[in-house]
């Protein structure tokens, strides 16, 4: 009989660990105890899991002797007592962009430690084509005394998902996996399908697999850099950037992108992944790069252009009040992973500017901790502002009467080109 662990219970681990509970007995494991006592209480700080599914799961596993439904741990023993193991932890970049496997070659370390014969590992996180065979089961290997593809096995699902996208959920988008041997990949393949509505594609080997995640994103990456940098030319001949693109998109085959900040856990990291790879083979990526480059420089462009309609409107900027609205990633869900709206903030203060941070979605705590800048909790509408930047479009945004937040020649700048334009100064 299978039992699942799914190693990470957080934006992927989560909703993947909830949907194979309907099926199979799954042991949600994460290394932080509060976060396994908010989920086994039937609470989740995320808010991407289906709390009725999840609550669901718990109650399933307690009727059913834990033969089905979920359960959150961070025991050791317990995640002992499966035999197929699914890894979602984070696979960020450091400060020199490169990538940092330390939590993806912790939890293979672990896994190492109560690997059995037959077990099979899935690993869910994204990285560069190689890591899983060269880099994660070597550990495996190591720390348990087993022989790959003898002893155990391992597969390769990239995740998909979509934080705050209620429509494109984990099991309405096809899924690709693979496997260690012939065998396990249709195993790993039909695993997936108990639960992926949209179906599955069964690549053909692993690396195949980890390259077509790091590509999906770098794709995506590389479009926008290609309308930050037509803003930053319309910028300069007097034009909005919006304007023309919705000229052009008019044309069927035109791709419909727009320029902002490229934050989150998935395009302003994944093409890093991919140019180290390139980079260890002999290859420099220059178009990955250079996209990365206009992508990144986005934030301080916008920094200087507020600064300069502020000069323009004779508002000092030195000392000047400026609020930043917004610093999720996107719109309507409490990540900030990565978030480039920080950026935007540093910028702005480096010019003298006194910023403050609202937004009704994010936690401070995290904000503070991830980055240490405080967020305000709540809007005080009597202060006046002379700049306000809105930088997520939350729907909380949308409506706001900007009039109470501004002073009378205040500059307002629309980031997302999200509010009616009479009332902005100025968008990307």
């Amino acid at each position: 009989m299978k039992k699942i662990a799914v190693i990470g219970q957080g934006y992927v681990g989560l909703p993947l660990a909830i949907e194979f509970s309907q099926h199979f007995a799954v042991v949600g494991f994460d290394i932080d105890r509060s976060r396994v006592e908010e989920l086994n209480s039937g609470r989740d700080r995320t808010l991407e899991a289906d709390l009725d599914k999840l609550n669901a799961g718990l109650l399933l596993a307690n009727n059913s002797g834990f033969d089905r439904g979920y359960r959150a741990s961070c025991d050791l023993e317990v995640l002992a007592t499966a035999n197929i193991y699914i890894v979602t932890v984070p696979t960020p970049i450091d400060r020199y962009n490169a990538p940092d496997l330390t939590p993806l070659l912790k939890a293979s370390e672990m896994l190492g430690k109560v690997l059995k014969r037959e077990d099979i590992v899935i690993y869910e996180s994204t990285v560069y084509p190689g890591c899983t065979e060269d880099d994660c089961v070597p550990i495996l290997e190591k720390f348990s005394g087993l022989t790959f593809n003898k002893d155990f096995f391992v597969g390769y699902s990239p995740e998909r998902i979509v934080p705050g996208d209620k429509v494109n959920t984990l099991t309405t988008i096809k899924k690709v996996t693979s496997g260690s041997t012939p065998e396990i990949a249709e195993e790993v393949d039909q695993l997936y399908k108990t639960i992926i509505k949209a179906g599955t594609h069964k690549a053909a080997n692993i690396k195949v697999a980890e390259a077509s995640k790091a590509i999906e994103n770098a794709q995506r990456d590389v479009n926008i850099s290609f309308v930050n940098e037509l803003a930053l030319i319309f910028d300069r001949i007097g034009i909005d950037t919006n304007d023309v693109l919705e000229a052009a998109g008019t044309k069927f085959n035109f791709l419909k992108y727009k320029p902002g900040l490229v934050g989150g856990h998935c395009i302003s990291v994944d093409p890093y992944y991919l140019a180290h790879k390139a980079t260890q083979l002999g290859y420099h990526p220059d178009i990955i790069l250079s996209g990365r480059r206009v992508n990144d420089s986005v934030a301080g462009f916008i920094a200087s252009k507020v600064v300069k309609l502020m000069i323009k409107k004779d508002i000092p900027v030195r000392g000047g009040k400026a609020l930043i609205l917004g610093v999720t990633f996107k719109e309507n869900c409490p990540d900030v992973r990565n978030t480039k709206v920080v950026d935007v903030y540093h910028a702005l203060a480096d010019f003298g500017v006194d910023v403050d941070i609202y937004d009704p979605w994010a936690s401070g705590e995290e904000v503070k901790h991830e980055y240490g800048v405080d967020i305000l909790s709540t809007l005080n509408l009597d202060e006046k502002y002379d700049a306000v930047v809105v930088a997520v479009s939350h729907d909380e945004f949308l409506t706001m009467d900007f009039s109470k937040l501004k002073k009378d020649k205040a500059v307002v700048f629309d980031i997302k080109a999200c509010l009616d334009r009479n009332i902005v100064d100025a968008r990307l």
